[in-house]
């Protein structure tokens, strides 16, 4: 599969010339982003991206020239593919999620970097506060309050007698090992007891299963973090044929086979993004660009694993629903 790049060449300054005043590469702005996942993964929201930037008036092949790089689910080559970029001197950067931004981060101090949908950056030292980013990055996060507890009282709801969980997530995955922190006190106040399952490799997954089988969990979930995007179906056929309900943050492992999912919609956050690559090229500074959170989010539900797992989904559930796979 192709891989492909995002970047503003305006120069590696700290100080942002406005793109109006901008000469060379045919007047047109170049934009290169950066994620941990394949091209498939991610073209839906770089899909979301190009609508938010026509919103603006940049136009495709005509103002603004988009490419991208993905890591394809290996968080360690990021490091290097930012040094390539790096190398290009851009203006500016979009990241998708955590590893990406913070592989950009510590690359740069000086090129602007545009998040799309981390978690919790103030956590992971990429930004001084939400209000005042304060240094070269701003955007958005995929962060809201009670997030963590929302998706396992949804489990709590369509999957009532499961007492025990597990929990796939990557102590080398800043917000991966985060979330699994983060998910202890609400885990305790719904009564589950939380199993864990660590994966930082795709070929640590067979171990992590047949430690849940073992420990004989009622409950599945993952953690934010590439690994587990990029091996969602292998994830959701795991918990289908042990006959497992699984709770998600993405719509793509409900689609590839698992219960449910939960989180913002990531489409509306790449959108979003778009406006701050404009405010940027048109001359803000990124330190003073506020973060914003999500405004939307999803409920994705597959009734047809429902089925196979003969669990009874309760009707005001499936109303909330935003997708209903059948």
């Amino acid at each position: 599969m192709k891989r492909r790049e995002f970047v503003v060449s305006l120069g590696a300054a700290a100080i942002i010339t406005p793109v109006t005043m901008r000469v060379g590469n045919g007047g047109q702005v170049v934009i290169r982003l950066l994620s941990p996942f394949t091209e498939a993964e991610v073209e839906p929201w770089h899909q979301a991206f190009r609508r938010g930037l026509r919103d603006l008036g940049w136009v495709e092949g005509t103002n603004v020239r988009l490419e991208f790089r993905n890591a394809d689910g290996h968080s360690e080559r990021l490091p290097e593919l930012v040094r390539e970029l790096i190398d290009l001197k851009p203006d500016a950067l979009l990241v998708a999620v955590t590893p990406d931004a913070l592989a950009a981060a510590n690359a740069t101090k000086t090129i602007p970097i545009v998040m799309a949908s981390p978690g919790d950056p103030v956590a992971t030292g990429l930004i001084a506060s939400i209000a005042r980013p304060g240094g070269n990055v701003t955007g958005l996060t995929q962060i809201s309050t009670d997030l963590d507890a929302k998706r396992l009282q949804l489990l709590k709801e369509i999957a009532p007698n499961v007492a025990r969980v597990a929990v796939l997530w990557n102590p080398e995955d800043t917000i991966s090992a985060l979330t699994w922190q983060q998910l202890h006190p609400p885990a305790r106040d719904l009564g589950f007891d939380l199993h864990s399952l660590q994966v930082r490799r795709d070929d640590e997954f067979d171990a992590a299963f047949a430690s849940a089988i073992a420990a004989k969990v009622g409950g599945l979930m993952a953690a934010p973090g590439p690994v587990f995007v990029v091996n969602a179906k292998r994830i959701a056929d795991f918990a289908l044929l042990q006959r497992i309900p699984s709770i998600f943050h993405l719509p793509g492992f409900v689609r590839a086979g698992g219960l449910l999912s939960y989180g913002p919609d990531r489409a509306d956050l790449f959108r979003r993004a778009a406006a701050y690559v404009d405010k940027i090229l048109k001359g803000a500074n990124p330190a003073d660009l506020p973060v914003e959170q999500p405004t939307k989010f999803q409920l994705v539900m597959n009734l047809k694993t429902a089925r196979a797992l003969d669990v009874t989904v309760p009707p005001l559930l499936l109303a909330r629903a935003e997708e209903v796979i059948e």
